[in-house]
């Protein structure tokens, strides 16, 4: 049986919902992963008002989709952050510019999570934790080990409470491993896991987009995750180091060519899908694989299309037999 192919709006949000879903249709996705802002999904009133998600299901299925998970990607970022300015476009107006404010609203979106899940109907949630010792990912000056303990304890001290409510609507959490955030590679992933006590509630959104400009295997993450895959986000990136510009990126934004590596439209990067479906078969995964589309170099409509196409070109079941089997008396 294929994976659902669903498309995340985090990139749609300009959008009113009914649009992104007559799009989503039009595309030929099954299912859409919605973000938390613009009008596509309110956390805080899915928690109290099921009739809310009863609405918003019956909207998706009016255009023949399903949704299998929601985003509060923005809202996590608030909760270990040093907040600033870059931040006042995650929250409502009346408490932009008040970083205390702003994290108590985004702990309260990502504990109001898990029963806007329940109420929806998913399983999952998806998201970022934000870091507060991101700032200090070179060793120089030279590294503090107990500045990174302390990082990774703070992280446990406010996100044990959000995973507590989670546990108690059994709901689990996929933290999206990216930059900027307390998981962001292989061995920071481990040590996040450590942190919390490995509970069961808190897993990741496996996007090997994030890995890939890094230099780490996004099979082998696949692989030695294997009970933690949560969610799969489909996106790729591509690494053109020219002996000029550098994976650091010289703090330019993306689309810029002087940059190291880019985001791009699935198939058109480094990322080798084929390894990643056949670790997909293997740990067992049948969740949605969900298009994150980000690509500065073309149009968002056009990757869409072409995205869901390459998805379902790819996602191939395992054998359900040895291929020697008929050698065999």
């Amino acid at each position: 049986m294929p994976r659902p192919v669903t498309l995340f709006t985090g990139q749609w949000a300009d959008l009113p919902i009914e649009t992104m879903c007559q799009k989503a249709r039009d595309f030929g996705y099954d299912g859409l992963e919605l973000c938390s802002w613009g009008d596509h999904f309110d956390v805080l009133r899915a928690a109290e008002d099921k009739s809310y998600c009863d609405q918003r299901r019956e909207l998706l299925g009016r255009y023949g989709l399903n949704v299998w998970a929601f985003s509060v990607h923005l809202a996590g970022q608030l909760v270990l952050d040093h907040i600033d300015e870059r931040h006042n476009g995650f929250v409502p107006d009346d408490i932009k510019g008040q970083p205390e404010k702003m994290r108590e609203w985004g702990i309260r979106m990502c504990k109001a999570a898990p029963w806007a899940a329940k109420n929806l109907g998913v399983q999952v949630v998806t998201g970022f934790t934000g870091s507060s010792i991101w700032h200090l990912w070179f060793p120089f000056p030279p590294q503090v080990p107990d500045l990174i303990k302390r990082g990774f304890d703070l992280f446990a001290e406010r996100w044990n409470p959000i995973l507590d409510e989670f546990k108690a609507a059994g709901v689990r959490f996929a933290h999206e491993v990216h930059p900027s955030e307390i998981a962001y590679d292989f061995w920071s992933a481990e040590q996040a896991l450590e942190a919390i006590g490995r509970r069961p509630e808190f897993g990741f959104n496996f996007d090997p987009s994030h890995l890939v400009w890094q230099g780490i295997d996004p099979a082998k993450f696949i692989y030695h995750f294997a009970d933690r895959i949560y969610h799969v986000h489909v996106k790729d990136a591509k690494v053109t180091l020219d002996g000029q510009n550098s994976v650091l990126c010289s703090h330019l934004n993306f689309g810029d060519r002087r940059r190291g590596w880019d985001f791009v439209s699935p198939g058109h990067g480094d990322v080798n899908f084929e390894a990643i479906i056949r670790a997909l078969n293997r740990i067992g995964y049948q969740g949605p694989l969900s298009v994150e589309w980000e690509d500065s170099g073309m149009d968002r409509e056009h990757g869409a299309r072409e995205a869901v196409q390459f998805v379902r070109r790819i996602d191939f079941a395992p054998s359900a037999v040895a291929f020697d089997a008929a050698f065999r008396r």
